[in-house]
């Protein structure tokens, strides 16, 4: 039986946060090949709605890097 969206959410997001950001601090160490790895460690991750979760934090992480 799976959890409830909001409950899986809530027991992932510290996990997302810390993977999201394990990620994008590899950015400037790969700097052109960062894409397509982070794209490559996204598609490993499972169950995708926690890669998906992973995606939105690096989303807030690229964009809070930019201002």
């Amino acid at each position: 039986m799976s959890l409830p969206r909001a409950d899986f959410h809530q027991q992932n997001q510290a996990s997302a946060q810390a993977e999201a950001l394990r990620l994008f601090e590899r950015k400037p160490v790969l700097q052109g090949a960062w894409l397509n790895w982070v794209a490559s460690q996204l598609y490993a991750l499972r169950p995708a709605e926690y890669a998906s979760m992973v995606r939105r934090e690096l989303v807030l992480l690229q964009e809070n890097s930019e201002n």
